[in-house]
């Protein structure tokens, strides 16, 4: 009967001392988790029949891969070539307990040498010093340059995990590295890299290094590393020569069982690193305890579960005093509604020496209105302004702006996302479809979206056309041939927000219609707006795109702009480039059935399949609102009859 162990523990070589049938070993695949530890568990597993792939006495099952499996396939270094780009863009390891810049990192130029836990399984064999071994010869084969001893993050007296390098070891150009650094910053500023068997060896070879080798881990005897101490037995059997992506195609695509914690299936490699992704920023988020600000009361559990990946909870304040010194006394940040935002923070905030954060609802929002109360299921974290707001720079703005150097990866999975949008009907709200408008073939079709009154994009964004009255007169006269169809805002239509034409709008357009978003998407050959999320949704579908005000989508070479201009805006970005800073990296996304941080692509999942329930408390509450609306609006059309 074979036996399971989990790598080489002490309880797993008792169980391989008493087994003679054969063995299967579990191990951590080689992207893990956030945190290490059971409080995180690991996004993939190897499962070896042969051996273990950090015992060279035996060949392993990794080795076989690399060894005599097919590594040519176009596809496959396709994929590999896009995973070690991911990996480095945005600084994920093994564990990912900090982003890329925290620290921040130590100036570039100096030679690496990396450290592991005393009496890691993977070290053993090598020797007992070993470690003493690779300084001295770090120091001797760059007498100019600094080194730096990186501790293991593992390393803890207070648990008993101790490394090998101590501050015993440092002095003239040698220096020990013990913060919390991202390693892909570490490879990046490194002239040169030393190991013996860490993880680290294997990244700094997808990072493009050439490390120096003192052990015999399964990345070493393939003609990518310099191999000072490969075990005999090892490099007789490692005889294939491999390039970088061959490498991390056998080590990250073949080999490991990789899962996603929020579908609970198997998936790809790139899967699981975009999940670990997500679960990282919402520790990197949460890393200041956070001060929140302008929050309804409702929005509270929603908004706060976004900032609580580091474990902090965040506290909700009432002013901008209490925020500003309730953040300066714990070395936090202040997060505030963009909307609530009062004159003064920002100022106030500079003064405490504390981050000022901006949140807003995200583009991929819920299954009904937020005015309804339906929970939202991504927001935006902007430590610049806001995304609505062209008078200041935006982090959505400088994500717009660097989308024309975004690696092909990022490119491919932005148009993947905005295909399949466009295959499930996913808008920002996902309200429910109704049947397709009946519109005229030999007329152009132009969608006039409108917007509450009192929307903060139109405060900020518009000039001369800032009312629905004054969008319509202005397209009607700008198109007097044009088939108009008006769409209010779902808000104003249900009477929960401000900005109702009635009959006027009819003086305008052709048709007011409250049609299914989507459908009169289709349907439209343009969408003429001041700064509605429409325009956006039409830029996705390929539909002209005409914005009479500043929407964070118009000035990039997209729409035809009549609004203000906004000067920073000057670089041609594609529209994949757009779908990627706007839908991928500038939101954070909750999935709300396993209630885990999410891709993107996972909550155009859960709403096309209406996968978003309201909690009973936001039901309620919601039906109690709309009571009180229906009430107001009798009332009111009481009151103009009399």
């Amino acid at each position: 009967m074979p036996v399971a162990v989990w790598g080489r523990l002490p309880a797993s070589r008792r169980a391989l001392d008493r087994s003679d049938g054969p063995v299967i070993t579990f191990e951590d695949a080689f992207l893990r988790s956030v945190l290490p530890g059971p409080a995180t568990p690991p996004l993939g597993l190897t499962i070896d029949d042969l051996g273990v792939h950090f015992d060279p006495q035996t060949p392993s099952r990794l080795e076989t891969i690399l060894l005599s499996a097919s590594l040519d396939d176009p596809d496959l270094l396709r994929r590999a070539a896009g995973g070690r780009a991911f990996l480095r863009h945005y600084g994920l390891s093994k564990y990912n307990p900090v982003p890329r810049g925290y620290g921040p990192p130590p100036r570039g130029g100096y030679v690496l040498v990396i450290d592991q836990v005393a009496g890691d399984a993977a070290i053993c064999g090598t020797g007992e010093n070993v470690f003493a071994e690779m300084l001295a010869a770090a120091k001797a084969e760059n007498p100019d340059r600094r080194i730096l001893l990186r501790t293991h993050p593992a390393v803890s007296h207070r648990k008993g995990k101790a490394g090998h390098f101590t501050p015993a070891d440092t002095g003239g150009n040698v220096a020990l590295l013990t913060g919390p650094f991202n390693p892909v910053d570490l490879l990046e500023g490194a002239h040169r890299v030393y190991c013996v068997s860490s993880q680290m060896g294997f990244e700094a070879i997808a990072h493009g290094h050439r490390p120096v080798v003192f052990g015999s881990p399964f990345y070493a005897g393939w003609g990518l590393s310099d191999d000072r101490n490969l075990q005999p037995v090892a490099r007789a059997r490692r005889s294939r020569v491999l390039d970088a992506d061959q490498l991390f195609a056998a080590a990250m695509l073949e080999f490991p069982f990789w899962f996603d914690r929020t579908s609970g299936q198997v998936c790809r490699f790139e899967d699981a690193a975009r999940q670990l992704l997500a679960e990282a920023r919402h520790r990197w988020d949460g890393l200041k305890p956070a001060y929140m600000l302008g929050m309804q009361v409702w929005k509270r559990g929603t908004t706060g579960r976004f900032l609580n990946g580091a474990g902090h909870a965040p506290k909700f304040v009432n002013s901008a005093d209490e925020s500003c010194a309730g953040a300066k006394s714990v070395t936090g940040q202040v997060v505030v509604w963009a909307g609530r935002e009062p004159p003064s923070l920002a100022e106030k905030c500079t003064g405490a020496g504390v981050p000022l954060i901006r949140m807003e609802d995200g583009f991929l929002r819920s299954t009904g209105l937020g005015a309804e109360l339906a929970p939202a299921l991504s927001l935006v974290l902007d430590d610049l302004g806001i995304y609505y707001d062209p008078h200041r720079e935006s982090r959505l703005e400088t994500l717009i702006a660097a989308s024309t150097t975004l690696p092909a990866f990022a490119i491919r999975r932005a148009g993947e996302l905005r295909r399949r949008i466009l295959e499930t009907g996913v808008t920002k709200y996902n309200l429910a479809a109704g049947p397709p408008p009946d519109l005229p073939a030999d007329r152009q079709i132009i969608l006039v979206p409108g917007q509450v009154a009192d929307d903060a994009s139109i405060r900020t964004g518009t000039c001369k056309v800032e009312t629905n009255l004054d969008l319509l007169r202005t397209v009607r006269a700008a198109h007097p041939d044009a088939f108009l169809v008006y769409k209010p805002h779902p808000d104003v239509q249900a009477g929960l927000r401000k900005g109702a034409l009635g009959d006027e709008a009819l003086r305008y357009c052709d048709m007011v219609s409250t049609h299914d978003t989507v459908a009169l998407l289709d349907a439209c050959d343009t969408v003429a707006t001041m700064t509605s999320l429409l325009g956006f949704e039409a830029l996705l579908r390929g539909k002209r795109v005409i914005c009479y005000g500043t929407p964070f989508y118009a000035g990039w070479g997209l729409t035809e702009d009549h609004g203000p201009e906004c000067p920073r805006r000057h670089e041609k970005v594609s529209l994949d480039g757009l779908v990627h800073a706007a839908l991928v990296d500038y939101p954070r996304y909750i999935d709300p059935v396993s209630g885990l941080p999410c891709t993107p692509e996972r909550v155009v999942e859960r709403l096309a399949c209406g996968e978003t329930g309201k909690p009973v408390r936001l039901r309620l509450l919601a039906k109690l609102q709309g009571w009180f609306a229906g009430y107001a609006f009798i009332w009111r059309r009481g009151s103009r009859r009399s």
